[in-house]
């Protein structure tokens, strides 16, 4: 009987090795890169979650952020980004955020351009929605590309156009609307004591 168990045993360990082996799972398609996308990756140029950042001429710290970047064909100098994000910190402590769809940024004039509905939001409150945006990242002053909506602190605002800027660092942040403007004023309740 011992003799039988010592060919047995091992016949059966070879034979649950070997299903082992065979019936092994096969490699999956999903972790591997199909050839058109290999080359298409390593002919393209693209940066993921890139970070760019710098100080304007009145002080404020701008940085941008985005999903990609990747530089437009004949201007290595100005990148075409994917899912920007723009961030404003004013001398005077206001902070404004700016997100889009897509944007451009230009080296050397130094400008960014947020397209794709950009929604800006700032520290004091105001909330607004536009067709896109033009960053001056030397100045740090912003515009609007055309009409927007504005949530703000005392109700609802529509305008033509906004500039957002600096002017000085004792006079603070500015926003001007312009080209009809029209204002709903809510007035906030007073609690009596």
């Amino acid at each position: 009987m011992v003799g039988w168990a010592k060919v047995i045993l091992p016949v059966m360990g070879i034979a649950l090795l070997s299903t082992l082996f065979l019936f092994s799972r096969s490699s999956s398609d999903s972790n591997e890169i199909p050839f058109a996308q290999l080359s298409e990756l390593a002919e393209e140029q693209r940066i993921n979650a890139p970070e760019f950042s710098g100080v304007a001429a009145d002080g404020s710290i701008i940085k941008i952020s985005a999903r990609s970047a990747q530089p437009l064909e004949g201007k290595l100098d100005t990148l075409s980004i994917d899912g920007p994000s723009l961030r404003l910190d004013s001398p005077d402590g206001t902070e404004l955020t700016i997100s889009a769809g897509e944007g451009l940024i230009d080296g050397p004039s130094r400008y960014a351009e947020l397209s794709g509905l950009a929604r800006l939001e700032t520290s004091s409150g105001y909330m607004m929605e536009t067709a896109g945006l033009r960053a001056d990242l030397a100045t740090g002053e912003i515009v609007s590309d055309g009409r927007l909506k504005v949530l703000a602190p005392f109700g609802e605002l529509e305008a033509g156009n906004v500039s957002i800027l600096v002017p000085s660092m004792d006079e603070g942040q500015q926003m001007h609307f312009t080209d009809g403007v029209r204002m709903l004023y809510q007035p906030q309740s007073r609690i009596e004591e």
